[in-house]
C-alpha cells in the first residue's frame, strides 16, 4: 500500500525548495550571483531562507531512507541497485552532460566566471568548468544514489538485527537522536561546496532507513504532532532571532545547536503532521506526485533564466520580480517536464524515465 504522506511530503518539500531557490537568488545574505544582486542590504524576506534550509534536505533524505526501506521489502538488491542508478546516477552524470552545461553557461556568466578566464585556455577545458558549474541541485541525486549503494553493501551484512532493534525506540530517544544529528553534521563536509554535507545526510537517510521506516514510530510521533509542531516553531523562533543576518548555509551557524535542535524538531513534526492529518490523496496530490522530482531537476534553469533577463532587461520592484520568478520556476519546469517524457532517449538520460506512464 502506498504511503501517501510520504508522497506529500515529497513534493510539498520540492515545491519548498523551488520557493527558497526563487529567494535565494535575490538574497542579500549569500549572493550567489553578481550580476543579479539583492533589493536592498538587509531584506525581510530573506528570513524564508533561514526558515527552510536547516530541515527541508535533511527531511527529503529522511524520506528517502524510508521509501528505500519500502522498496526492498519487496524487491531485491539488485533490482535496487540498477533502479537507483538508473533514476539518479544517469540524470547527475548523462543528463548534466546533455543539459546540466547549459545551466553550467548560465550560472557561470551570471557569476562573471568567464571574466577571469583565459582566452588561451582549450575549450574543453572551459566547457568541464561548465559541466562542473551546472551540477546545481543534482547535488542531492548524487549524494543519494551514493548512500543507496552504501545501503546496499549494508544489506549484504545486516540481517535485520538493528532494523528490529531500531523499531523498539520510543519518543524520547527519537528526539535524543537530534544529538547525533549534530555531531554527524561536523564531519565529512567539503570545504568549497558547502552543499554536499556528507555526515549529516547520510545519518538523516539512514535513520529513515532503520528508524523512520517503522510504521508504529510515525504513528507515535503522529500523536503528539500539535506539541511537535509548537516546538518546531519555537526554536525556528530562537534559530532565527539568534542568526539571522548570519551566513546560514555554512559554518558555524550551518551546524550550530540552535540550528540542528531546529532542523531535527521540524523534521519530526512534519513527519508527525503529514501521517496524522494528509496521509491521503487527491487529483492534485497525483498531479505534484508524478512531477515532484522533474520539478526539482527543471525549476532552477528556468528560474536562473527570467532572473538574468529581468536583471538586464528590465529593473522591477522586488514584488513583481519575486512573483515572475516564481511563476517562471514552477511553470518552465512543469513544461520541461512534459515535453522531456515524451522524447524517448532523453527522458532516459535528463529523468531516468525508460517508459512513458500514462497514468
Amino acid at each position: 500500500m502506498r504511503k501517501h504522506y510520504l508522497d506529500n511530503i515529497r513534493w510539498l518539500t520540492v515545491a519548498l525548495v523551488v520557493m527558497y531557490h526563487v529567494i535565494f537568488i535575490y538574497n542579500a545574505v549569500m549572493p550567489p550571483y553578481t550580476r543579479i544582486g539583492a533589493f536592498s542590504e538587509t531584506q525581510v524576506q530573506d528570513a524564508l531562507l533561514y526558515i527552510l534550509y536547516p530541515w527541508f534536505m535533511i527531511l527529503l533524505f529522511i524520506v528517502a531512507g524510508i521509501s528505500s526501506r519500502c522498496y526492498l521489502e519487496t524487491h531485491s538488491i539488485r533490482d535496487f541497485v540498477r533502479t537507483r542508478t538508473r533514476k539518479l546516477l544517469v540524470p547527475s552524470t548523462i543528463g548534466l552532460l546533455l543539459f546540466g552545461w547549459l545551466q553550467g553557461l548560465l550560472n557561470m556568466s551570471l557569476a562573471g566566471g568567464f571574466d577571469g578566464i583565459p582566452d588561451t585556455m582549450p575549450r574543453v577545458a572551459v566547457f568541464a568548468i561548465m559541466f562542473a558549474s551546472g551540477t546545481g541541485v543534482l547535488w542531492f541525486i548524487q549524494m543519494l544514489w551514493l548512500f543507496s549503494m552504501l545501503l546496499a553493501l549494508i544489506r549484504k551484512f545486516e540481517k535485520g538485527g538493528l532494523y528490529e532493534l531500531c523499531g523498539k525506540a520510543n519518543v524520547f530517544v527519537l528526539l535524543l537522536l537530534g544529538i547525533p544529528l549534530y555531531f554527524s553534521g561536523l564531519i565529512l563536509n567539503t570545504p568549497v561546496v558547502t552543499v554536499y554535507r556528507f555526515g549529516i545526510y547520510a545519518f538523516a537517510f539512514f535513520l529513515g532507513y532503520f528508524v523512520f521506516s517503522h510504521e508504529n514510530l510515525i504513528d507515535r510521533l503522529a500523536k503528539i504532532d500539535i506539541a511537535l509542531g509548537i516546538a518546531a516553531l519555537l526554536s525556528g523562533a530562537l534559530y532565527l532571532y539568534l542568526h539571522f543576518g548570519d551566513k546560514y548555509a555554512v559554518m558555524p551557524t550551518v551546524n550550530s545547536v540552535s540550528a540542528v535542535v531546529y532542523a531535527w524538531l521540524a523534521s519530526l513534526a512534519l513527519l508527525a503532521l503529514m501521517k496524522r492529518r494528509y496521509d491521503r490523496e487527491s487529483a492534485f496530490t497525483r498531479f505534484m506526485t508524478k512531477r515532484s522530482f522533474g520539478l526539482y531537476v527543471f525549476h532552477y534553469f528556468p528560474l536562473t533564466l527570467t532572473a538574468w533577463l529581468l536583471a538586464r532587461y528590465a529593473k522591477l520592484s522586488a514584488v513583481p520580480a519575486y512573483a515572475i520568478a516564481a511563476f517562471a520556476s514552477f511553470f518552465g519546469a512543469f513544461l520541461l517536464y512534459e515535453a522531456v517524457v515524451r522524447i524517448p532517449f532523453v527522458r532516459w538520460c535528463l529523468l531516468g524515465i525508460k517508459k512513458r506512464k500514462y497514468a
